[in-house]
């Protein structure tokens, strides 16, 4: 049964906030197996046959069946959503209609291979992007994946099959999952299925054999499908633990902790639990909880914490800094919540008579454990390293004794002009705030000597007979035992409220640096300013000279930045840094490897693999003594990794974007240019042919319309070409200006004069009215866009419209608008239809998507600005705004308007 101290408000506020996220957002399920062919796919739809069974509405998405007759059998009697169609250089391939699923909205959909890379102008790049949209729609989506496509086990798997894996889903996926299947097979039962063509086909079967599915790549990968499983299988149990506020641990697996402290036995305590937890093949962890009173502990004390805790990690443990008050408490705590079944700790190294008066640590926590089972071992005690100890641990200085002394003094003369108005009760109180001050100042030894000078001046100088240590009445005798355990108790409290304010100080100060370079580097994308940044606050924080190493494009170390000024790291060990590169561990000063350089260097490691070495040379002796301090400077390495990993994500995704873009451009240019080509070319061929036929007999006149024909298309041609040409030229900034002023209804006029064909009379009207303003522009180029303007208009609506080109002028600029009363174009329309090879709903066929695309390029190259927006009537109306020739923004409003 929970105490009431033991009932924590934030787990139970972790599992409030897991109920209501229950019935949000749908819950995906995965069917997890090492390799292909141990039926995953098989597998899923059974148990989703189950479901449909029990009136579940079950739909497939996708599933892959691979040619195999029995999984193919499985899909009777299942809604299926028809596949999507996509042509990508001139193949179709069918793709998950996400769409569609999301129209549909099942209970559940199966959607296989989790892993699998979209076709080219999918929404989204990855098929687990597509599952995660269903997810957010409410949709259980049950789906499958392999142990070799899990992310954080490319490198593993890389290395173990020697085979580089593509496809790859975020860890962050897999552990939104709220169930894991694993389906598994042995390895020589899965060869065999090989070998009978049921994974893959008869040639591709013989290759997989001798490549992937060797029997050693097999082992290894079901191993790893295995420990996924069972990690997962953990978290869920933790978790389950946590949101229902069960504090005792439930010992499934056993796993060891150890706590140490600054004695010079944790080593010991470390290596004996290394042994234990290597005999039991169990995970452990080490410990180590920084109290108020660790900010009085010795450098020495502080750099043994530093080297235990580094030397349980080499040993494979993982190390937990933990702050709080009691040390027993916190360890205990820290078991419960990590589902620990063994705690370790050393033997107690102080006297019977201290552990009776002060409590001990091992006891309480004995007291505290409960189910879990308390080892209390040793090793052999070394005198002379105990006395080392002892000796160097740190003392207070002589000269704070004799500060109290003087206080003490010093409030013996308060009390003694007091005595004449108080009574002597109230005169002890002088000696109390004497103590007070004492703790705040000097600390404990010197509180505690106050204290018992304080008794001692009260009695030789305030009670009868007077300077004498001598008492008359008895009862001051109490007075004075009370007296020293208040002042003692006093002193106490005090010095543990110094410590704990200076141990709160240190959290402050700590988390206060991380959140200010936190803050900053998450402001930037830029690789410099990020190097900039990190070593800047690296160099105030430790008042260190720093410089920060990463590799080129051979792979070798190179100072990429320094710290500025003073700061700057001038003198690098490259065989150091190589090291700590290579090995991904700190070397250098204050540690195990390579003490004797001049730096300590720590690797900036990254999610995916170490981005660089941080070097640091601290400019104040002993600055990386303490523990915090050294887990401080990891930290802002880490941080930095990360800034530098996020901003090459970054960089990856938009040249991803780009590359997206410019293949979506490529193709359209190709299927435009193929569609337009294609039907004036092939009109040319046949009306050449038809002229070179001697034997088709043609009059003239059917000559003349063939010529005609001809000459009309190979316009058309010319067209198509220029305007490829000038959307090149837009793209590329080729496009030269040559500005003059020219009046606005000229340019316009030759525009319209330029239409071929001619619109029909009264379809295109010019209504400028007395707006004769000139604008400085490149002539032909500004034409030309009127001109695509006007022809855009033609095309689009119908051939009983009319199309209306005005314009207004203010104070700096013309604004020029061609509406027209057609179909209009959508919001959704108004944002691309300016984009290069966009054509509307309405497009008729004939179009490259190119018009209004030039158009704009040579607006802006005018430092005008061109949109669309709804006429008033309905229709379009597309606005043009250029800036007025200087002659022209100088002549009055009224001028201008005649």
């Amino acid at each position: 049964m929970m105490t009431s101290e033991e009932r924590d408000p934030g787990a139970f506020l972790a599992r409030v906030k897991e109920e209501k996220s229950d019935g949000a957002p749908g819950r995906l399920k995965i069917f997890f197996g090492a390799v292909a062919g141990v039926g995953k796919t098989y597998s899923m739809l059974q148990t989703a046959r189950k479901l449909k069974s029990d009136g579940l509405d079950v739909v497939i998405g996708y599933v892959e069946t691979h040619g195999r007759a029995e999984t193919a059998a499985l899909l009777e009697g299942f809604e299926q959503i028809p596949l999507k169609k996509m042509e990508y250089r001139g193949t179709q391939q069918s793709e998950f209609d996400l769409d569609s699923a999301l129209v549909r909205k099942p209970q559940i959909i199966l959607v296989d291979e989790l892993a699998h890379t979209n076709a080219t102008g999918s929404r989204h790049v990855k098929r687990w992007q597509d599952v995660e949209e269903l997810l957010d729609s409410g949709i259980d989506v049950f789906t499958t994946l392999n142990v070799q496509h899990v992310e954080s086990l490319n490198d593993l798997v890389d290395h173990i099959t020697g085979v580089p894996v593509q496809e790859r889903v975020p860890d962050s996926i897999i552990e939104r999952a709220y169930d894991i299947e694993l389906i598994d097979l042995p390895p020589d039962e899965l060869i065999q299925r090989v070998k009978e063509g049921k994974v893959y086909m008869q040639d591709r079967a013989l290759h997989a054999l001798d490549n992937f599915f060797r029997k050693g790549n097999l082992i290894a990968l079901r191993e790893l499908a295995l420990r996924v499983t069972a990690d997962r299988v953990e978290a869920q149990m933790d978790q389950y633990r946590l949101s229902r506020q069960i504090n005792e641990p439930w010992p499934a697996s056993e796993k060891i902790l150890v706590c140490v402290s600054q004695s010079p036995l944790s080593s010991r305590v470390v290596r004996a639990a290394r042994r234990m937890a290597a005999g039991l093949h169990v995970k452990w962890m080490v410990a180590y909880v920084e109290t108020p009173k660790s900010a009085s502990m010795s450098p020495g004390d502080r750099n043994r914490v530093v080297q235990t805790l580094r030397l349980a990690e080499q040993l494979g443990a993982e190390s937990r800094e933990l702050i709080g008050n009691s040390v027993s408490e916190e360890i205990v705590k820290c078991a419960r919540q990590n589902n620990v079944s063994k705690i370790v700790v050393g033997k107690p190294a102080q006297a019977r008579w201290k552990e009776l008066l002060f409590g001990s640590v091992v006891d309480d926590i004995i007291r505290r454990s409960g189910i879990i089972d308390v080892y209390v071992i040793t090793g052999e005690k070394n005198v002379h390293e105990l006395a080392q100890t002892f000796l160097a641990r740190q003392r207070t200085k002589p000269n704070s004794y004799v500060r109290a002394l003087v206080v003490v003094a010093l409030f013996t003369c308060v009390a003694k002009l007091m005595l004449p108005y108080f009574e002597p009760s109230n005169v002890v109180m002088a000696y109390m705030l004497g103590v007070v001050i004492t703790a705040t100042q000097y600390g404990r030894g010197p509180s505690v000597m106050a204290s018992i000078l304080s008794v001692a001046a009260f009695d030789f100088f305030f009670v009868p007979p007077y300077l004498t240590f001598a008492v008359s009445d008895t009862q001051y005798l109490i007075t004075f035992v009370v007296m020293l355990i208040v002042a003692l108790v006093i002193s106490t409290l005090t010095t543990r409220v110094k410590q704990q304010a200076e141990s709160a100080r240190q959290r402050e100060e700590r988390t206060f640096a991380l959140f200010s370079m936190s803050r900053e580097l998450s402001s930037t994308l830029d690789s410099h300013d990020l190097f900039e940044i990190g070593l800047r606050h690296i160099s105030e924080v430790f008042h260190s000279q720093t410089a920060l190493c990463l590799p080129d494009d051979k792979g070798t170390l190179t100072v990429q930045a320094r710290g500025l000024g003073r700061h700057a790291l001038w003198k690098v060990d490259g065989g150091v840094a190589d090291w700590v590169f290579r090995n991904k561990k700190p070397g250098g000063a204050g540690t195990d490897t390579l003490p004797a350089a001049d730096a300590i260097y720590v690797p900036l490691l990254g999610y995916k693999s170490v981005i660089g070495v941080l070097a640091v040379s601290v400019l104040e002796e002993g600055r990386f003594i303490s523990p915090d301090r050294l887990r401080l400077l990891e930290t802002f390495a880490n941080q930095i990794a990360i800034a530098c990993e996020r901003a090459d994500l970054a960089g990856e995704n938009e040249k991803a974007r780009l590359q997206m873009r410019t293949e979506q451009l490529k193709n359209s240019l190709l299927s435009s240019v193929s569609h337009d080509l294609r039907t004036p070319l092939s009109t040319i061929a046949g009306a050449a042919g038809s002229i070179a036929d001697d034997n088709a007999k043609l009059s003239a006149q059917d000559k003349r319309a063939l010529a005609q024909m001809i000459c009309s298309e190979s316009q058309r041609l010319n067209s198509l070409v220029t305007n490829l040409l000038a959307v090149t030229k837009v793209d590329s900034g080729e496009v030269q200006l040559s500005k003059e002023d020219y009046p606005l209804d000229e340019i316009i006029g030759s525009a319209v004069s330029a239409i071929n064909p001619p619109p029909t009379e009264g379809r295109l009207e010019v209504r400028l009215g007395n707006n004769y303003a000139e604008i400085s522009v490149d002539e032909p180029l500004i034409q030309q866009a009127f001109l695509n303007l006007f022809e855009n208009a033609i095309k689009h609506t119908p051939d009983n419209s009319k199309i209306e080109v005005t314009a207004t002028i203010d104070d700096t600029e013309v604004i020029v608008s061609v509406k027209d009363n057609g179909p209009g174009v959508a919001d959704r329309e108004k944002c691309k239809i300016f984009e290069k090879f966009h054509r509307g709903p309405h497009a008729l066929s004939g179009g490259s998507g190119l018009g209004l695309a030039i158009a704009k390029g040579i607006v802006q190259a005018h430092g005008g600005k061109i949109w669309v927006e709804d006429a008033p009537k309905g229709g379009a109306d597309f606005k043009v705004a250029l800036p007025l020739a200087k002659s022209e923004i100088s002549i009055p409003q009224s001028a201008k308007n005649g």
